[in-house]
């Protein structure tokens, strides 16, 4: 059968964040005739499995750090039953099967004709879409967005490397393991790692250096990783591993072997879960890049500037392709000022994303948030002698009534720039630090001075008063 053709104003390969934002304000808001195209769920990464399901599941995890620190508060609970982790992994899907098809119908109710299928660029005008009964469409478009994310890494020269999972297999467990370990210092392997032990999983966290968040302050490197060791994480510094196999008469067990710190000869580790999150690489494979013309760079993420264009004409990206600033509400927001200026007319010409002072949180045990740049970061670009650092750490209030060693830690660092004191950074560790950045970005992205923070009367007693009373 001969592909049917289709003509559009706006084709969008990828139906994540990025992709779905730009397409509804596109076609619902400008009018523009466009068609979406997605080989997997709606809603990319964040809904299926990262954002969404890693927050029900840290929300999980936090109740239980709940429970077990309530009899420092006189409370006396007595566990019946232990957490039943197959019931809540299957509500957790049914959660993220309703979001799903909430998108589906919001592209409906904005106008945008759904595809589900694999898209592959012939040239820089037209795609060729396979459908999931082996169909195919091309697609003739005045303009393409590719905003097909990512997929999560496994090592290719480790043998037996293919017995772990990744970040969107952990999404996939119906038992919570015995005895897990991750590979990896970025966020997810750190979020992961924090829930695994508190659901009551042993845990083992490797990296490759001391610390883990490297691309975080120092003062939030030193301060987790020492929280996750009090906590009871197993931390494998200066790691490397070998090689897994599978475990005879074992059924689901493997045995990693693996240098560290502390047996730098080598070691072994039986495990029933082995988690790799050591990066991601852009979702381009089978796309036709090529055959466009659209320029890579080294890692095969797709090039854009700040306008989200490519090095081809009428040809655009956004989100996790590019590489850059890997974070959901960045693609939404890049997603909707590109639909803007595409086709809202001269008012948007020149409508872009920011991309500096973007927040972000690791959800951690306990919570990170940094927006702007680090102290190191901040010397090197300004001058140390143009840099003023404004730091705290205390106790919350919240661990007032618990033993010394049940106690959390709370540090606060404000990074200021010029004898005005703008703030370029602050980085935040702490119980509800992922509330509270949201509200102090918007004063960082104001370009607020260190005076403006002082002007601010405390809200008493919390622990965000302590950003408005540094001295």
């Amino acid at each position: 059968m001969a592909p049917i053709s289709k003509e559009c104003d706006f084709l969008v390969i990828g139906c994540g964040s990025g992709g779905l934002a730009c397409a509804r304000r596109a076609s619902g808001q400008w009018g523009a005739k466009t068609i979406a195209v997605e080989s997997n769920r709606l809603g990319g990464t964040c809904v299926n499995v990262g954002c969404v399901p890693k927050k029900v599941t840290w929300n999980a995890a936090a109740i239980a750090e709940t429970l077990h620190e309530a009899a420092s508060y006189g409370f006396q609970i007595k566990e019946t039953a232990p957490f039943d982790f197959k019931t809540f992994k299957h509500k957790r899907d049914d959660y993220v099967h309703r979001l799903n098809n909430i998108y589906a119908r919001n592209l409906s109710k904005d106008k945008v004709e759904y595809l589900h299928g694999r898209a592959h660029l012939l040239d820089k005008n037209s795609a060729e879409v396979t459908l999931d009964n082996g169909t195919r469409e091309t697609i003739r478009a005045k303009k393409i967005l590719i905003a097909t994310g990512g997929h999560p890494n496994v090592p290719k020269n480790i043998p037996g490397a293919e017995l772990g999972i990744t970040s969107d297999g952990f999404f996939d467990l119906e038992t919570l393991p015995k005895r897990v370990a991750l590979v990896g210092a970025g966020y997810i392997a750190v979020e992961m790692a924090g829930m695994f032990h508190h659901l009551g999983s042993e845990t083992h966290l490797f990296i490759r250096h001391e610390t883990f968040l490297r691309t975080f302050d120092p003062m939030i490197q030193e301060s987790i990783v020492d929280e996750y060791e009090r906590q009871g994480i197993i931390i494998h510094r200066n790691s490397a591993q070998q090689k897994i196999e599978k475990l005879d008469g074992q059924p689901g067990w493997m045995r990693m072997h693996y240098t560290d710190k502390t047996a730098p000869d080598g070691s072994t580790i039986d495990l029933d879960c082995l988690l790799w999150a050591i990066g991601r690489s852009p979702e381009v494979e089978d796309l036709g890049l090529d055959k466009a013309g659209v320029k890579q760079d080294e890692r095969g993420h797709v090039v854009a500037d700040d306008y989200q264009n490519t090095s081809v004409d009428n040809i655009y990206a956004l989100g996790d392709v590019c590489g850059k600033v890997e974070l959901t509400p960045v693609a939404i927001a890049a997603g909707r000022q590109l639909g803007n200026r595409l086709f809202g007319g001269p008012a948007f010409k020149d409508a872009k994303l920011d991309y500096e002072n973007v927040p972000s949180v690791v959800f951690a045990h306990p919570e990170v948030g940094s927006i702007g740049l680090s102290e190191p970061d901040a010397v090197a670009k300004y001058g140390s002698e143009n840099v003023t650092v404004y730091r705290t750490s205390f106790t919350a209030m919240y661990y007032a009534m618990m033993d010394p060693t049940e106690k959390a830690p709370t540090k606060y660092k404000v990074v200021c720039q010029g004898t005005d004191e703008r703030v370029v950074g602050m980085h935040i560790l702490g119980a509800g630090s992922s509330e509270m950045l949201q509200g102090f970005g918007v004063a960082v992205k104001m370009g607020c001075r260190k005076r403006d923070l002082d002007s601010c009367v405390a809200i008493h007693p919390t622990s965000a008063e302590e950003l408005v009373t540094m001295k």
